[in-house]
């Protein structure tokens, strides 16, 4: 075939190529070939018109979507190879297939490697632009950073492995890791996260929080609503949380702020602390001392080997049943004057240790070792407070326990 003839059926196959485009869709695609450093280069980009969604996946490379003011969705996407000629590169690129078009109201871009099998040296970065006002972006990428922002609608993200950056977003959101870092800025809606193992960050969250790690910390800054937060061994901070909250640990720390709800806190080895809360309390730990402040509803505390330290404030409307006991620590239990409680506390071996109160109708008495030689005691203290009310059980094996009386108002210590 004449080259003349050649060129003639590129020409046609091009023309082709932008008919079957436009009918997708695809208002206009361009691509071009550079060299950067020792690196070849492909970019390409296209715009996409008409779509209420977006729709992206991705067997490799990083993801961004970016909201904005404009009313179409333009995309860039830039291939990158380690090649010795620009002709060995393109053979490379074309391995990497990029589409694009509208089904409906979605638009949708997918890229497809079969060569690219985890290789260093051969990539594709995607980022798209789109209008603030989209409905819904749903990006899926096997194995890079995945990176979206500003957007009104809902997002549906997912990477095999990279880190989930996420910031600005209004609706409700679903994003997965399989081993990288989430961080989260500001999101108005219902936000589940989930890694297979890196730390979670999220900012502030106005709807209800749901965050899984496999091993990694898990950090929240401000959730409106309630959280449920569980890794497999990082530690777990929570601020100011506006509901209910429960947060576990296979053995990391756990520090809540104020929580305007219940508390649940659990932990395999690590300390807990709890600057309050306007629910029941749950506090648990194989080893860690526990340090609970500005209770209203009551708790139940356990430690392996840690101290507890137990703030009660309010004047009982709301205080429930409670429970706290350490295997071997100490037990300081603040109570606000005018509490109605009834309180059961002991010390199984009392021998260096003993039980304080502050409160003359607590009664602490004691019993001699059964061998009768004088050895280790075992002491008691009971009584009712303001008439009694609600039960409290305080019980360590080996340490003491203090009873200290706080100002009904402020919750703080009794001079």
């Amino acid at each position: 075939m004449q080259t003349s003839e050649v060129n003639q059926v590129r020409r046609a196959l091009q023309i082709g190529l932008v008919i079957v485009l436009a009918a997708a869709g695809v208002l206009a695609q361009d691509s071009k070939v550079f060299r950067e450093g020792d690196t070849w280069v492909e970019q390409v980009t296209g715009t996409l018109s008409g779509a209420r969604n977006l729709k992206l996946i991705t067997d490799m490379g990083s993801v961004h979507v970016e909201g904005g003011s404009q009313s179409e969705i333009t995309y860039t996407i830039v291939k990158r190879v380690h090649a010795y000629s620009e002709q060995d590169a393109r053979r490379e690129f074309e391995t990497i297939r990029i589409s694009a078009g509208n089904s409906g109201e979605t638009a949708w871009i997918r890229g497809q490697s079969p060569r690219y099998s985890g290789r260093h040296d051969f990539g594709a970065d995607f980022q798209v632009n789109v209008p603030n006002s989209i409905a819904l972006v749903s990006a899926h990428t096997g194995g890079g950073n995945l990176a979206v922002r500003n957007i009104r609608g809902k997002l549906e993200a997912e990477t095999g492995g990279g880190n989930v950056d996420l910031d600005n977003i209004s609706d409700d959101i679903d994003a997965q890791s399989g081993g990288g870092n989430v961080t989260v800025g500001t999101v108005g809606a219902e936000l589940k996260i989930e890694t297979g193992g890196g730390r979670i960050h999220i900012s502030n969250a106005s709807g209800p929080v749901e965050a899984q790690s496999g091993g990694g910390n898990i950090e929240i800054g401000t959730c409106r609503q309630g959280a449920q937060v569980e890794t497999g061994g990082g530690s777990i901070s929570v601020g100011n949380c506006g509901g209910d909250l429960n947060a576990q640990t296979g053995g990391g720390s756990i520090n809540a702020g104020q929580i305007n709800g219940s508390a649940k806190l659990e932990t395999g080895g690590g300390g807990i602390h709890l600057a309050g809360a306007n629910g029941p309390v749950t506090a648990e730990t194989g080893g860690g001392s526990l340090e609970l402040y500005k209770m209203t509803h009551g708790a139940k505390a356990e430690t392996g080997s840690g101290g507890i330290i137990a703030e009660f404030i309010g004047n009982g409307i709301d205080f429930g049943d409670s429970r706290l006991e350490s295997a071997s620590g100490d037990i300081r239990v603040f109570l606000p004057q005018n509490l109605p409680v009834t309180v059961y506390a002991s010390v199984d071996v009392s021998d260096g240790h003993s039980i304080h109160t502050q409160f003359d109708d607590l009664k602490v008495s004691s019993e001699e070792d059964s061998d009768g030689m004088g050895g280790p005691r075992e002491s008691y203290c009971q009584g009712k407070l303001n008439g009694g009310g609600r039960s409290l059980h305080v019980h360590t094996t080996t340490g003491s326990i203090d009873f200290v009386r706080t100002t009904a108002s402020a919750g703080k210590p009794h001079d």
